[in-house]
């Protein structure tokens, strides 16, 4: 992700007044918190700290980007001089990549001046709030889908480098692998795919495009068998592959009642083994329906790109503390609890989490023998923090968290949060 100049006018705008007022270099603390979740959804899902952290480390403002704010006259010269030099220095800590968040879940605390930390609100808002909101929808997805494969099949519902972000953060949720190559080679995400329409559409007869797939990549590949007739197509698929194909995919129609009649055809043709693959428009609750039927895998697109709805995550970026004094938005339905915050998540002797407990940084609070802390150590004096969670770790700590909440935290259908929250 590119970051040059990935701030906003309006940041820029009070970075110049507190240069020239004197109170650009005064000790903040910022924060990152939703008020609320969006509408019916349970449990947030803490995305896209690892692509953050990359981003915060290379931020800065190139000639090209000093020249563009010189010439439209965004900010004066004192600023541009300020911004020549500019490194983030501060610290920050947060909820690690994979963990679940609730409303007023301190997720990110940004400690630096204040010059230095309110340029970082649109960098960080971008990443959170896009990352979370799809992890957060793919988790749903996951859980509807009771083991099954996964895939990732959006890019061509977002913007470029969105997809790319998308198959990560869907990723991280538990999702097995993705269609984007791009994604493949920047976070070593597997791949998977199969042909399209326009492939068979493309051969005089579907025999003769399954014939040339297979003979291009092996009898374990994935044939489109709905171009035409499904029926059709599927003894077509197995007459050209054999009874060790690897899968059929189904991507229109009915797809229950289309994938058992498959299950049918393919096990009365000796292909036991063949799987079936369904995509289509589908999202959680399409998933969920299809649970009782002999379905293998999901592609899924548009809806995981796009949040399944909720395609934010509504995270806000506050001033919480000036000069170790807290500081809050009055606000109304936009309040701010003021001052630096760390929290702990309360779980029963049997691991379900009871609630989260959000307190001053600077209270004195032991946790309980089932309390866990749940803020990390992200960056120092500008530094990533060594020995942070892979993307792989961050999968696993996800797995680990959804299954500390509520049973009927995990209900698809719209309620109160799974863990309530109490400030201290």
């Amino acid at each position: 992700m590119s970051t040059s100049l990935f701030t906003d006018h309006y940041e820029l705008t009070m970075l110049a007044a507190a240069l020239r007022d004197g109170t650009a270099d005064r000790p903040c603390v910022f924060e990152v918190f939703a008020r609320r979740l969006p509408e019916g959804r349970r449990y947030g899902v803490v995305a896209g700290t690892g692509r953050l952290l990359d981003a915060i480390e290379s931020f800065t403002f190139s000639a090209e980007d000093l020249e563009l704010l010189e010439r439209t006259n965004v900010v004066d010269r004192a600023t541009l001089d300020w911004l020549a030099d500019y490194r983030f220095t501060g610290d920050v800590d947060g909820y690690p990549e994979g963990e679940l968040y609730f409303p007023g879940s301190p997720i990110l605390s940004v400690r630096a001046p204040f010059g230095v930390g309110v340029v970082l609100e649109t960098l960080a808002l971008s990443v959170l709030n896009h990352d979370s909101a799809i992890a957060s929808a793919a988790a749903r997805m996951v859980g509807a889908a009771n083991g099954r494969q996964m895939i990732e099949m959006g890019s061509r519902r977002t913007h470029e480098e969105a997809a790319v972000a998308a198959a990560r953060a869907a990723y991280l949720a538990g999702f097995t692998a993705t269609s984007n190559l791009e994604a493949a080679r920047r976070h070593g995400i597997p791949t998977a795919g199969t042909c399209a329409h326009a492939f068979t559409l493309l051969h005089d007869t579907e025999e003769g495009a399954f014939r040339s797939q297979v003979e291009a990549l092996g009898v374990d590949t994935t044939l489109l068998v709905d171009t035409y007739d499904i029926t059709n197509g599927i003894d077509t698929a197995v007459r050209v592959a054999g009874t060790s194909l690897g899968a059929v995919r189904i991507d229109s129609g009915d797809l229950g009642v289309l994938a058992r009649q498959a299950r049918d055809q393919l096990d009365a043709l000796g292909a036991r083994t063949t799987r079936i693959v369904v995509s289509g428009d589908l999202d959680e609750y399409a998933i969920a329906m299809l649970r009782a039927e002999p379905v293998d895998a999901y592609g899924v697109g548009t809806s995981v790109v796009t949040g399944s709805g909720a395609p934010t995550a509504g995270m806000v970026y506050k001033l919480v503390e000036v000069d170790g004094r807290p500081v809050a938005k009055r606000s109304s339905h936009k309040e701010s609890r003021g001052g630096r915050k760390s929290s702990l998540r309360r779980h029963k002797e049997t691991g379900t989490a009871l609630e989260e407990v959000v307190f001053p940084h600077s209270a004195d609070v032991e946790p309980g023998e089932h309390d866990r802390l749940l803020a990390v150590p992200l960056i120092r004096g500008g530094r990533r923090v060594e020995g942070l969670d892979t993307l792989a770790e961050s999968r696993e700590r996800l797995r680990a968290a959804l299954v500390t909440v509520p049973w009927e935290g995990l209900k698809l259908s719209r309620g109160e949060p799974a863990v309530p929250t109490t400030f201290l």
